[in-house]
This record gives structure tokens, C-alpha cells and sequence, in this order.
């Protein structure tokens, strides 16, 4: 029998985080945009190769998202992606969710819908995709679900609710199969809220999830929550000092994350490199001073990868060195650990 507990925990070996190589088509295909470089699958299949096939990110790395595209995919060595990390001794897992969808005004209860209020699709074939993804090497899964902050409106009970519902549905479902489940439920940065009206959000959310995976009887202790830092809106005109998101962050996660789980990892959701940096510095200074009861790290994708990407700009001849800028953010952030 797969001992699930062990696998989590291995996550949160130290100095070392999960790399959230995961971007499905259209988002992978509006990030390379940024850089002027052109979507098709073998693109993609050179982008994820960058990252994946660079030498020495084990250093840094226990594990990798991949998007289902990536698991049949082979890098540059002509391994599959993760056949290659195995070797390497970094975990492969893959992103199961199917991305997101207004909210139906069936779980309101009304007539209406909140534009601004998503729901995330994929629990209805979530079995059969599992055991296949199993085969083609997966370990662990990721599903994210999104909250947005609008003043004291949003996000309402019924958007927390309902995602919480299939939070906990495809943690079950994962569990039995034998493969460890991320938890990801995202509060989102873009808004004009302040951090504290962040950090509320973050343990209402959490709270209401935490219950409702005790209600679907899913095992606490391979659970890994994949959660934002409390921080003020994008809009807002607040910057937040890193000792400021480390208390608001800690706090929230304090009254709201049992003891039991396997850890907790941090998404960058939207933050530069320097400042996801920054902050998990200080978040990780500030878990040792209050003895929080739960080993952290990161699970980034964007601050990891912004600064490789524009140098690598989809051409052949600047892999090295983007690879090396690649390799100098993940020393960065594994630093920021200690």
C-alpha cells in the first residue's frame, strides 16, 4: 500500500519546494505571448524543457506540477518528463482540475449569477483521469479553486461553499487512488482590498474547507495546502512590508490550518521574483518565532520563471543562459527557507 503520509511529507525536505510547471494551453499560450514568442505544441514542449531539463534543479526542487500535456511529452534528453525527473530525484505530479467557470445561480439558490464568482470544473470523469494519470508516472495532483475580493461582498458563502465541496470531492477521489492531493484554494491579489481584509478571507475560506474535508472523511495528514499570502490588493495603494504579510499570513493560517496536515506551500500568486522572495523569507522567520505546527515551502511558478523567460525569449542559442537565471531565483527562494 502507497504510504501517502511519507510522499507528502518528503515535499518539505529543506531548502527544497515543488515547481509549478502546470499552466494549462491557454495560459501557457498568453504567457510565452508576453515574450513575443509564438504558441504550438512544440514550443510549449521546449518551454517546459527549459525548466525541467535544467541541470541542478534537484538541488532546489522535491517536486513538479506538469499540465497533462507535459506527462507525455520527452525533454530534450528524449526521456519523458517524468521518467527524467525520477532519475533526478524530484517527485512528478500533474494539475487535475479543468479550470474554472461562473458560478450556476442553482447554488445561490436564485435566479442570478456573480460574474466575478468561479466554480472549478473537472470532478465528473475525475476517477478514470487519475488512474491514467497514475500510469504515465504521476505521484501527487494539484486542484485550484479561486476566491475574488470584492469589499465585504465577495467572496459570498455560497462561492466558499461549493468549492470547498469539490476541494474535498477530488481530495477523496485522489486519496483513493493512491496519489497525494494538493489542496490549492486561491484568494486572489487582484482588488482594492487591504491585507487584513485578505488575511480575513484566507481563514474563512480555509475554516469552511478544512470542515468540509472532515465531513468527506479525507485523511488530514497527506494533505498539502497550497494557499496565498495575506496581501493587500493589487489596486489598493498599500505596499505591504515582508514583515507585514508575514503576520497577516501566519495569523490567518494559525486560526484556521489543523496541525495534522502534511505541510503548507506558498503560490506567488502575482508577485515579482524579488517579492515572493521577500516574503517567504520573512513568513518562514516568522513560523520559527511562534513554533508553528507545520513545515513550510514554496510552490511557485511565475516568480520562478519571469526573469528565465526574458532572456530566453523562445530562442535556442539563449537556453544557457537562461537557465543559469532560472538556477540563481531558485537559490534565491530555497535561501529564503532557512
Amino acid at each position: 500500500m502507497t504510504d501517502l503520509v511519507s510522499i507528502a511529507r518528503s515535499f518539505f525536505a529543506p531548502g527544497k519546494g515543488i515547481l509549478a510547471e502546470d499552466e494549462s494551453i491557454p495560459s501557457a499560450t498568453a504567457h510565452l505571448a508576453k515574450y513575443g514568442i509564438p504558441a504550438s505544441v512544440e514550443m510549449r514542449r521546449q518551454y517546459r524543457d527549459l525548466f525541467l531539463g535544467a541541470e541542478g534543479i534537484e538541488q532546489y526542487i522535491s517536486g513538479a506540477i506538469l499540465f497533462s500535456e507535459t506527462l507525455l511529452q520527452k525533454g530534450n534528453d528524449k526521456k519523458l518528463f517524468p521518467k527524467s525527473l525520477v532519475a533526478r530525484g524530484v517527485v512528478p505530479g500533474v494539475k487535475v482540475d479543468l479550470g474554472t467557470e461562473p458560478i450556476p445561480s442553482a447554488a445561490f439558490g436564485t435566479g442570478s449569477t456573480s460574474p466575478n464568482e468561479l466554480i472549478t470544473q473537472g470532478l465528473l470523469d475525475l476517477p478514470e483521469r487519475l488512474a491514467l494519470y497514475k500510469k504515465q508516472g504521476a505521484v501527487f495532483t494539484k486542484w485550484r479553486a479561486v476566491f475574488r475580493i470584492e469589499g465585504d461582498e465577495l467572496p459570498t458563502a455560497a462561492a466558499i461553499h461549493e468549492n470547498a465541496k469539490r476541494l474535498a470531492g477530488y481530495a477523496k477521489d485522489v486519496q483513493m487512488e493512491g496519489l497525494v492531493p494538493i489542496i490549492e484554494p486561491e484568494v486572489l491579489l487582484d482588488g482594492k482590498h487591504s491585507r487584513a481584509r485578505s488575511g480575513a478571507v484566507i481563514a474563512e475560506v480555509l475554516t469552511i474547507l478544512f470542515s468540509v474535508l472532515d465531513e468527506q472523511s479525507v485523511d488530514r495528514a497527506s494533505i498539502i495546502l497550497k494557499t496565498s499570502m495575506a496581501l493587500s490588493g493589487s489596486e489598493s495603494a498599500k505596499k505591504d512590508t515582508p514583515e507585514e504579510v508575514a503576520e497577516a499570513t501566519i495569523s490567518a493560517l494559525l486560526a484556521s490550518v489543523p496541525r495534522q496536515i502534511a505541510g503548507i506551500v506558498f503560490l506567488s500568486g502575482g508577485q515579482t521574483p524579488d517579492q515572493a522572495t521577500e516574503n517567504l523569507a520573512a513568513i518562514t522567520r516568522r513560523a520559527k518565532e511562534v513554533n508553528a505546527p507545520w513545515p513550510l515551502t514554496f510552490s511557485y511558478l511565475r516568480a520562478l520563471e519571469e526573469e528565465a523567460l526574458s532572456v530566453w525569449k523562445g530562442k535556442e542559442e539563449n537556453v544557457p543562459a537562461a537557465r543559469a537565471a532560472f538556477l540563481a531565483r531558485l537559490a534565491k527562494v530555497s535561501a529564503a527557507l532557512n
